[in-house]
């Protein structure tokens, strides 16, 4: 539901979060670190600074630090000005006009479909990320399943 733009932000961010307080982190290591382009990935930590994100420094020692604590940015507010996820209505079956009034077959479904996205970006800050944790504090699943092993 993401692009890969707004991926390869919220991964950078998660860098980030992970560094010592203060830290600077370079755009080479940080897209080195998640398989991102570095050009690329400079010019979105650009992007993300102006949005007052994380903080940018020229020179010897310097690179991208979080503006703010972990706790304190969502990943809505990472995503949202990249992919304006906020803005999307369109229909899920493609029609040119889907609302209450004229709904296609799954609109109600669909509305909270995007009202779940829309809360976990808007809940989940990059604290809960690196902890392991959901917006409510809940332990995530790691997709592992515990007790199997591969036969031979």
């Amino acid at each position: 539901m993401i692009s890969k733009t707004a991926t390869h932000a919220m991964r950078a961010m998660v860098v980030l979060a992970e560094q010592k307080p203060g830290a600077f982190a370079g755009a080479g290591a940080i897209a080195k670190g998640i398989g991102a382009p570095q050009n690329y990935l400079g010019k979105l930590l650009q992007q993300l600074a102006r949005e007052g994100l994380v903080d940018s420094q020229k020179g010897h020692g310097g690179g991208f630090r979080l503006a703010r604590p972990p706790a304190k940015i969502t990943l809505y507010d990472v995503v949202e000005p990249i992919d304006q996820v906020s803005q999307r209505q369109g229909c899920f079956l493609g029609q040119l006009i889907c609302s209450e009034g004229t709904a296609c077959a799954v609109h109600g479904d669909w509305a909270k479909v995007l009202s779940t996205y829309l809360g976990f970006l808007q809940k989940t800050t990059l604290a809960n990320v690196i902890a392991g944790r959901d917006g409510s504090g809940r332990k995530r699943k790691s997709g592992k399943k515990k007790g199997r092993r591969a036969s031979t």
